[in-house]
């Protein structure tokens, strides 16, 4: 399984990103996926999960209501909707592949700071 992150950056507090996850290797359909972020100083804390037929989405509670994870089947791509970005969302967000995490991204950077 490759996947490839992208989508990071420097923002102000209030701003928005979306993270992008291409996918391959795997039948992206399927199989469930996840975002996982790591902030400075932090250990790893999960941030969303979506099943194979997205009809079972879930958020770690300081990020529900802001940010929105979804799926492009057709161009096998794992989302991440970044919105009303807080200080406190800095960190290295990872694409990981199935319930049992058995595949990470190389991560993509957000640094949010006025």
């Amino acid at each position: 399984v490759q996947l490839v992150e992208s989508g990071g950056g420097l923002v102000q507090p209030g701003d928005s990103l979306r993270l992008s996850c291409e996918v391959s290797g795997t039948n992206f359909g399927e199989e469930e996926m996840m975002w996982v972020r790591q902030g400075p100083r932090k250990g790893p804390a999960w941030v969303s999960s979506i099943n194979g037929d997205a009809s079972r989405i879930s958020y770690a509670h300081f990020v529900r209501g802001r940010f929105t994870i979804s799926r492009d089947l057709v161009n096998h791509t794992l989302h991440l909707d970044l919105n009303n970005l807080q200080p406190q969302d800095t960190g290295t967000y990872y694409c990981v592949h199935g319930d049992d995490m058995d595949s990470w991204g190389n991560g993509t950077f957000v640094a949010v700071d006025s």
